[in-house]
């Protein structure tokens, strides 16, 4: 090789090597990685420096003219027994998708390097967006803290088929959003009533709680002998009361009093017929240790509960002190609590009217360009209302008339004032059920008992605290005889004389304050 050749290579391999290496931590380069070699000047003394001492790939006698090969196409220190020349190397592809030969040169090594970390990179961020993708798959979405109880999200139950497994129930604990204190709003009709929500304060809502509670609702292992649920007498299937004259527990006990509905309790303060719980948590709590109902002790339904590892794993994670009866109730309250009725042909017609009243129908007409949402709110009222027959129209007058006077006690919202009254129904019994008057003692209570929702009434016969009436027509012919004199009959109630008509009017007015309740789930329980 003469001198002018070996310069030639000299110069190409160190400038390939600076410009392939230098921006990199190759060590090989000889320079720091942070170090910039924007001129490449270097100076060989051909007589001192034996071209047997040089790298042996620069004895290669092949010229890049005679080959045609680039400056990246030198032969490598590698191949030095190896006669291949680069013409002859297997070619690699490119990161544009070109051929190179794999000369195996110096700043070949530094360009399959560079590839080579390019192709981490890439894998590492296609890894990287794989997991992320994964993540997001995953991981549950966020669900919302603002909710409006009759959502079927809230009773439906844990997604999927058959008894709650431990893994069912550990990925639903694992979801933060079910732990999430919830912000109620009140569906159509009841959203009036917003203001006479009970109970939240003491025992606020979350996903997690109210779905427990269904569970327990449903659950027959909370009774003695593992044959009665709260459903047993408040069954969804039934308007969540039953239509037999009593409720009956276990070993077919029944007693004295028809089962009173567990729907739109949120509005509720006191429970039971007398009112004896002070709380929808204190009313939870004492069926369990009647006799005649459950006919456990809180002890012993506390330790059949805490025996089952789903129901354990979920008090741990929603209650500080985990399995108590007292957590037990708030459990079963939070479901309750989210029991209501929706909106009835009833509460749509009010809006009808309110429409009809404000605006007239020329003033109907002229929303459709002024303001086309309040139009089509109109519309959706004037639909729903259809379930408002004549018939229930004339019964609504009668209704909130001064002189049926049904509003003395069927007022609100829920359509109950949520007082004690006494209608004279089983006093003439020889030892009457006084009522309220076991509670309090006070004499005007005697024979009182509280007054039930109209809503959803027509689903839930027979009617009166003792069961005695079987229909809503014999509900109206007893305010129209003015119920059953006794001493301590209401004030309120006077004898009315309806007609036929009349009183076929009121019925089908209150069947029209018939709204569809949430589905629920009630098989789904852990194993």
């Amino acid at each position: 090789m003469n001198n002018n050749r070996l310069l030639y290579w000299i110069v190409v391999v160190g400038f390939a090597l600076a410009v392939g290496c230098g921006g990199g931590d190759d060590k090989s380069s000889g320079t720091d990685a942070d170090d910039e070699m924007p001129d490449v000047q270097i100076s060989i003394d051909t007589d001192t420096v034996a071209p047997d001492s040089l790298d042996a790939s620069l004895e290669d006698t092949t010229s890049p003219a005679d080959d045609g090969a680039s400056a990246d196409d030198k032969p490598s220190d590698k191949d030095s027994e190896d006669d291949t020349t680069p013409a002859d190397k297997p070619s690699v592809d490119t990161p544009n998708g070109e051929k190179a030969a794999n000369s195996g040169t110096t700043s070949n090594e530094s360009a399959d390097s560079g590839t080579a970390e390019n192709d981490t990179a890439e894998s590492r961020s296609a890894a990287a967006d794989a997991a992320t993708a994964t993540q997001a798959a995953t991981t549950p979405a966020v669900k919302p803290t603002e909710v409006t109880l009759g959502a079927a999200e809230l009773t439906a139950g844990i997604p999927g088929e058959g008894p709650l497994t431990v893994k069912d129930l550990r990925a639903w604990l694992d979801d933060p959003s079910n732990h999430a204190e919830l912000e109620v709003k009140l569906p159509l009709g009841l959203d009036a009533g917003a203001d006479a929500i009970k109970g939240l304060d003491e025992n606020p809502l979350t996903r997690a709680k109210i779905e427990l509670g269904r569970q327990l609702y449903f659950d027959p292992r909370l009774s003695a002998d593992a044959t009665i649920s709260c459903a047993s007498c408040h069954d969804p299937v039934e308007g969540f009361a039953r239509h037999t004259q009593f409720g009956e527990g276990i070993k077919g006990q029944t007693g004295d009093r028809n089962s009173p509905v567990s729907y739109n309790r949120i509005l509720s303060g006191p429970q039971f017929w007398d009112g004896r719980a002070a709380s929808l948590e204190e009313q939870a709590k004492g069926p369990i240790e009647n006799p005649i109902e459950m006919g456990n002790t809180h002890d012993a339904c506390v330790a059949c509960i805490a025996d089952v590892e789903g129901y354990k794993m979920q008090f741990e994670e929603i209650f500080e002190d985990g399995v108590t009866i007292d957590n037990v109730a708030k459990a079963i309250a939070a479901f309750e609590r989210t029991i209501v009725t929706g909106p009835a042909p009833f509460d749509y017609y009010e809006i009808v009217r309110k429409y009809n009243d404000q605006l007239g129908q020329d003033g109907i007409e002229a929303l459709k360009e002024d303001d086309p949402d309040l139009y089509a709110e109109y519309q959706e009222a004037v639909e729903g209302a259809r379930g408002m027959s004549e018939s229930a129209r004339r019964g609504r007058e009668l209704f909130f008339s001064n002189r049926v006077g049904c509003t003395a006690c069927h007022v609100g919202p829920n359509l109950s004032d949520e007082l004690y009254h006494n209608l004279g129904v089983g006093m003439d019994k020889e030892n009457p059920d006084l009522g309220r008057f076991k509670v309090t003692g006070d004499e005007k209570d005697r024979g009182a008992f509280k007054t039930p929702t109209i809503r959803n009434v027509a689903q839930t016969g027979p009617y009166m605290h003792d069961g005695s009436q079987q229909t809503l027509e014999e509900v109206v012919e007893w305010y129209s005889k003015g119920g059953h004199p006794n001493p301590n009959l209401d004030e309120k109630i006077k004898k009315i004389d309806l007609t036929d008509q009349e009183k076929k009017d009121l019925v089908e007015f209150m069947k029209a304050c018939t709204g569809p309740f949430p589905p629920i789930e009630r098989d789904r329980l852990p194993e």
